[in-house]
């Protein structure tokens, strides 16, 4: 193991921690990532000496986790592994920590939808911005951050341009409710009240939805609800992968609803 240097021993973990989300930003993950990334850490350097404490603190500062839900326990582990690998790796830490945190596994989730009378309430009860948001999500599959981001430039004859995760861009065809009001877009859709020549936040674009959608109804169950309906329509798994810019058909499954009438049928069907 590598010993710590006395010039690293006191410097500031703020600095630590911008060099170490550096690397983030030169890979070009999106700024949110960066910032989700970054809250974990910070959170655990004010319960920890990230640099110099022991496996024993450590779990008993993830124990102390155990409350938050399987994704935020799971995104935890998964910023303090890179942190540590990093820190080790530069010489701020003796020893590479990321060997003794847990696997954290997250259950399979179940789709959520929103029913079809739910979504036409909430249409009915938004202004324009609100319903590009709506239909975005419902009628083109997008995230609340990819929402935030379309921009006139990115509408082309074939469909709309999708900024997506990781830097991936893909090709989501416009649907009828929707190609009028892209056509004529010019500039961001949503452009920042406080941000000049800015676009909003992904979670201003979930505050915009939840203002209309009623309980429990989120903006990632338009999400889910798009995914359902592009399913029972098609019955191809792999294009609504596509479509909703996963890297899995696994991940696809998780969206996507499958109905009482269809399993019905299915079992109907074996001779």
């Amino acid at each position: 193991m590598s010993a710590v240097g006395p010039d690293l021993r006191g410097k500031d973990m703020e600095t630590l921690i911008e060099q170490w989300l550096d690397t983030y930003r030169a890979a070009g993950r999106s700024p949110f990532t960066v910032a989700a990334r970054k809250t974990y850490v910070v959170i655990a350097a004010a319960h920890l000496d990230l640099l110099t404490c022991t496996p024993e603190q450590l779990h008993a500062y993830l124990a102390s986790r155990a409350h938050l839900s399987p994704e935020a326990r799971k995104s935890t582990v998964v910023a303090l592994r890179s942190f540590f690998r990093w820190a080790h790796r530069r010489g701020h830490a003796a020893v590479d920590l990321s060997e003794e945190l847990p696997t954290v596994t997250v259950p399979k989730g179940q789709p959520k939808p929103i029913p079809a009378a739910a979504l036409e309430q909430a249409r009915a009860a938004a202004d324009a911005e609100t319903l590009l948001i709506i239909d975005l999500a419902a009628l083109a599959g997008l995230r609340r951050s990819e929402i935030a981001r379309v921009h006139g430039d990115d509408v082309t004859d074939d469909g709309l341009l999708v900024h997506g995760k990781g830097g991936r861009v893909r090709l989501v065809p416009l649907h009828p409710r929707l190609r009028t009001r892209l056509q004529a877009l010019q500039g961001w859709a949503f452009p920042s009240p406080v941000r000049a020549g800015q676009h909003v936040s992904p979670d201003y674009i979930a505050s915009r939805v939840e203002a209309v959608v009623p309980s429990p109804w989120t903006a990632h169950s338009l999400r889910h609800y798009f995914a359902t309906s592009a399913y029972r329509g098609t019955g191809d798994l792999r294009s609504v992968q596509q479509l909703l810019g996963h890297a899995s058909v696994e991940t696809t499954q998780r969206y996507v609803l499958v109905d009482t009438d269809a399993l019905a049928r299915a079992v109907s069907a074996v001779a």
